[in-house]
């Protein structure tokens, strides 16, 4: 996306029918856990809308949502993350991938370098069949180094314990 646009999230559920309130966040990362908190977007608080215009979006973010029903109101469980990642060239974090290539081969030594003014890093992996993994192996200070297999095929980005996001990577192995 350029810095400024607007985005429109759509949430579903899985048997749709009347009477579904919607809740829209913000996924920020929680390093000490090695997961995410949710922080609940301005007037995303059980809209009967399923879908959320982002107006002006200017970063890289994670979403998501869950619907609710019935009183006592019954919640599903919050969806999986989508990404929605920003042209914005002045982030505060950013990746490095040595060696710097596009195309590795089994066993390459693939070392990938979170650069910026922060003290704690995450590098984060969505893989080809849709997995979100929170971590790397082998994480030594802002670098994780990696011995690819072809389950390393994947979009790479970097995550700061403050919340900041690096752009994203694509690792193809064959």
């Amino acid at each position: 996306m350029s810095p400024g646009a607007s985005v429109t999230l759509n949430c579903e559920v899985e048997h749709p029918s009347a009477g579904w309130s919607f809740y829209w966040y913000k996924a920020v990362p929680d390093l000490s856990e090695k997961s995410s908190s949710y922080e609940l977007l301005p007037d995303g608080s059980g809209t009967a809308q399923d879908s959320y215009i982002i107006h002006g979006q200017t970063h890289t973010a994670g979403y998501v949502c869950r619907a609710g029903r019935g009183d006592p109101e019954y919640h599903t469980d919050h969806s999986q993350p989508k990404f929605v990642w920003s042209a914005d060239v002045h982030s505060a974090a950013s990746l490095t991938v040595s060696p710097d290539r596009v195309q590795h081969f089994t066993s390459d030594s693939v070392s990938l370098t979170c650069e910026g003014n922060f003290t704690e890093w995450r590098v984060r992996k969505f893989s080809e069949d849709g997995r979100l993994y929170s971590d790397c192996r082998r994480m030594t200070g802002s670098t994780c180094n990696i011995n690819t297999s072809e389950s390393d095929t994947a979009v790479y980005w970097c995550e700061s314990g403050s919340g900041e996001f690096s752009s994203a990577v694509n690792i193809t192995v064959q």
